[in-house]
C-alpha cells in the first residue's frame, strides 16, 4: 500500500497534541496545521496557512492523501470570537472545498461526536451540518463519533466507562485521548474503512485494532 500523507487540521487541540506525537513515532507522514502563535511548538512539521486563503490551503493540501479534520470549539471560547459556524462547520467547508480542488486527496477523517445522528442542541447541530459536508463532499470519508473523554477534567462524570459498559451502552461508552487519537491515526493510515460511520460498537472495534503505542 502506498503510504499516506496526512494533513491533521486541529493539531494542537487535546485530540490533536495526542495525536502528533504517536504519528511521530510512527514515522508517519504528516502536515500539522497550526496557528502562528503556535506553530513553534509542531517543528518543522507545523505548517501556517489561514484556511480562509483557498488557494493557500488548496496548494498545502496539494500531494496530501488523507485530510484529519479534528477542529471543533466549545462554548467557553464564544469570548474569544470563536463559534459552532466559524470552528466546526466552517473550516470543514473550507477543508472539503479545498481537497477536492488540490486533487490528490482521496479521504477525510472527521472527528465528531456521538449524538450528531440525531442532533440537539446548537453543539451537536454543528457537528451533523458538519458530517453533512463531508458525507456530500464526495470525497471518501470515515467519521468518529465518540463519547466523552475519559481523562478530560470537566467532561467526564467518575464511573460512567463501568457504568456503560455494564449496561451494554458502548455508543456512550467514555474513550480516553490516547484511544481515540490512536484509532484516528490507525484509519488515516490504513486508508479505511470508508465510507463509514465509527461509534459505539464499530468505534470500539477500531480503537482495539489500532497499534498500542
Amino acid at each position: 500500500m502506498t503510504p499516506r500523507r496526512l494533513f491533521i487540521a486541529g493539531a494542537t487541540g487535546a485530540v490533536g497534541q495526542t495525536l502528533i506525537p504517536l504519528a511521530v513515532r510512527q514515522q508517519v507522514d504528516f502536515l500539522a496545521h497550526a496557528r502562528p502563535q503556535s506553530a513553534a511548538r509542531l517543528g518543522e512539521r507545523a505548517t501556517v496557512v489561514d484556511l480562509a486563503d483557498a488557494e493557500r490551503l488548496t496548494a498545502a493540501l496539494t500531494g496530501r492523501s488523507t485530510v484529519v479534520q479534528l477542529i471543533g470549539t466549545m462554548r467557553k471560547r464564544f469570548s474569544s470570537g470563536d463559534t459552532y459556524e466559524t470552528s466546526d462547520i466552517g473550516t470543514t467547508r473550507q477543508l472539503v472545498t479545498a481537497a477536492k480542488a488540490a486533487g490528490t486527496v482521496d479521504h477525510v477523517v472527521l472527528l465528531s461526536s456521538v449524538g450528531a445522528g440525531n442532533p440537539r442542541g446548537a453543539y451537536l447541530k454543528a457537528k451533523a451540518e458538519a458530517e453533512r459536508l463531508v458525507r456530500e463532499s464526495g470525497l471518501p470519508y470515515t467519521i468518529f463519533r465518540p463519547s466523552a473523554f475519559q481523562d478530560r477534567e470537566g467532561v467526564y462524570v467518575p464511573g460512567m466507562r463501568a457504568l456503560t459498559s455494564a449496561l451494554g451502552l458502548k455508543k456512550y461508552q467514555p474513550i480516553t485521548l490516547h484511544e481515540l487519537a490512536s484509532a484516528i491515526l490507525h484509519v488515516a493510515v490504513q486508508g479505511a474503512p470508508l465510507g463509514e460511520v465509527l461509534e459505539g460498537d464499530a468505534l470500539w472495534e477500531v480503537v482495539a485494532r489500532a497499534p498500542r503505542d
